[in-house]
C-alpha cells in the first residue's frame, strides 16, 4: 500500500506539514488548558460559595463521573455523522456550559449540573477527533505520530495547567477564569470548522445499534478485544503511586517541594518516552517494542516496597513513564485492527475506558492503603499489574491478525 498524501512523512515535523492537523492540534491545546484552568476555578468558586470541603471535592470528581456514561451512550454518533460536524457541535457545547457558569447567578446545583454536561460529552469529542486523525493523517505511522502528540499535549497542558490556573486566579476572580474556559472552546470550535475540511461519516445516519451492540460491535473481535483491555489496564495499576503520593510522601517526611516534584515525574517521563519513540525509532521498532516495554513498564514500582525515599521514587516513577512509549507501537496495530466504518465509536470506548478506569484505579488504590501501607499498595500494584500485561500479551500472540488474514502489524508506513 503506497503512503497518501495526507501521511507526511519526517516524524513529528512532517506530521506538523499537514495544515489540517494544526488546525486540530492548536484546537486540542485550547480545549484541554481550558479545561484544566476551569476545575481548578470552580473548584475554588464552590468552596467560597458552600464552604464545604466535601463539595469542592465533589466539583472535581464530576469530570469523571459522567464519562463513563457518556461515552457509552454517545459513541455510535461519532460515526453515524460528520467528524467536524461532530467536533464543532461539541465544543459548542462547552463553550456554552461554561458561558452560563460565568453568570452570577448560577447556583453551585448549577455548575455541578453544567460540569456534567461538559464530562457527558467529552468522550464523543475525543474519540472522533482522534478517529478524524486517521481521514487527516493516513492510517499509517503519521496517525501514531499524531496520537502520540495529542497525549503529550494532554499531559503537558495539565503540567502547565494546574500552574496557570492558580497563576490566573491570583488576578482575576473564578469566575472570570471560567471565562477564559468558554472563549478557549469558542476558539477551538471556530479553529475546527474552518481548518478542517468536510467529510462524510463513516457510516449511514440510518444505521442505529444500542449502547450493548455497538461495545459488542467494537469488543467481538478477539484481537481487538485484547489490544482493548492492553489500553485500559495498565493504568489501572501505574496510577496507583500518583493517587498515593500525598500519603506517600508524608510518611517518609518529604516537604511540599518534594511532593510537587515527584507529581512531576510520571508525566514528564511518559513524555520523554513517547518522544523518543516517535524522534529515533521507525514504525517496526516501535512495534517491536511494545511486548517488552508493556511487560517491564510496571516493574520500577517494585522499588517501593523498599520504603524509597524521594530519589529512588523519582527513578521509578520516570521509568514507569519511559515504558509508556510501547503505546505508539500499539496505537498503529489498533489502527490496524479496527474497520474504518466502526472507527469513531472504537476511539471512543477506547477514550472512555481509559479515563473511567483510571478513576477506578485511584479508588482501589485509595481503599487497599485503608487496610495496607502505601509502600506495599504500591508495589503490589506493580506486581498485579505486570501479571495482567503478561496474560494480555498471551492473548493477543494467540489471537491472531483481525478475521485470520495475515497483516503487517507495523502498517504501511513500515513497508
Amino acid at each position: 500500500m503506497s503512503i497518501t498524501v495526507n501521511e507526511a512523512p519526517g516524524g513529528y515535523r512532517g506530521v506538523f506539514r499537514v495544515r489540517e492537523f494544526r488546525a486540530v492540534f492548536a484546537a486540542h491545546l485550547l480545549s484541554v488548558l481550558g479545561v484544566v484552568v476551569a476545575e481548578i476555578a470552580l473548584t475554588v468558586l464552590v468552596f467560597r460559595t458552600t464552604g464545604s470541603p466535601l463539595m469542592s471535592a465533589l466539583t472535581f470528581a464530576l469530570g469523571f463521573l459522567p464519562y463513563a456514561l457518556g461515552g457509552t451512550l454517545l459513541a455510535g454518533i461519532a460515526d453515524r455523522h460528520p467528524a467536524r460536524r461532530v467536533l464543532v457541535g461539541c465544543d459548542l457545547v462547552c463553550a456554552a456550559c461554561a458561558a452560563a457558569m460565568v453568570w452570577p447567578g448560577t447556583p453551585v446545583a448549577g455548575l455541578l449540573a453544567l460540569r456534567c454536561a461538559m464530562a457527558f460529552v467529552a468522550p464523543l469529542f475525543q474519540g472522533t477527533r482522534n478517529a478524524s486523525l486517521a481521514d487527516v493523517l493516513g492510517p499509517g505511522d503519521a496517525f501514531v505520530l499524531g496520537r502520540s502528540l495529542m497525549r503529550m499535549v494532554a499531559q503537558s497542558a495539565q503540567l502547565i495547567g494546574f500552574g496557570l490556573g492558580g497563576l490566573l486566579l491570583t488576578v482575576l476572580a473564578p469566575r472570570a477564569a471560567v471565562a477564559l474556559t468558554a472563549a478557549g472552546f469558542l476558539c477551538s470550535a471556530l479553529l475546527l470548522r474552518f481548518g478542517t475540511r468536510s467529510r462524510p461519516a463513516r457510516a449511514a445516519a440510518t444505521v442505529r445499534t444500542s449502547p450493548p451492540a455497538g461495545l459488542r460491535a467494537v469488543l467481538g473481535d478477539r484481537r481487538l478485544r485484547v489490544l482493548t483491555l492492553l489500553f485500559w489496564l495498565p493504568p489501572v495499576f501505574v496510577i496507583a503511586p500518583e493517587a498515593l503520593l500525598v500519603p506517600y510522601a508524608d510518611g517518609i517526611g518529604a516537604g511540599t517541594v518534594a511532593l510537587g516534584v515527584m507529581m512531576c515525574a510520571l508525566p514528564v517521563g511518559t513524555i520523554a518516552g513517547e518522544l523518543w519513540a516517535g524522534s529515533a525509532l521507525g514504525p517496526r521498532a516501535r512495534s517491536r517494542l511494545v511486548a517488552p516495554l508493556a511487560a517491564a513498564g510496571l516493574l520500577p514500582l517494585l522499588a517501593y516496597a523498599f520504603r524509597p525515599g524521594v530519589p529512588v521514587v523519582l527513578a521509578a516513577l520516570l521509568l514507569a513513564g519511559l515504558a509508556h512509549a510501547y503505546t505508539l507501537g500499539l496505537d498503529q496495530w489498533y489502527v490496524d485492527a479496527v474497520p474504518e466504518a466502526l472507527r469513531g465509536r472504537a476511539m471512543t470506548l477506547l477514550s472512555t475506558g481509559l479515563m473511567t478506569l483510571q478513576g477506578v484505579g485511584m479508588a482501589l488504590a485509595g481503599l487497599a492503603a485503608e487496610f495496607l501501607p502505601v509502600h506495599v499498595v504500591v508495589a503490589g500494584a506493580g506486581v498485579l499489574g505486570t501479571v495482567v500485561v503478561l496474560i494480555l500479551l498471551a492473548a493477543l500472540r494467540s489471537a491472531g491478525p483481525r478475521g485470520g488474514r495475515p497483516k503487517n502489524e507495523t502498517g504501511p508506513a513500515a513497508k
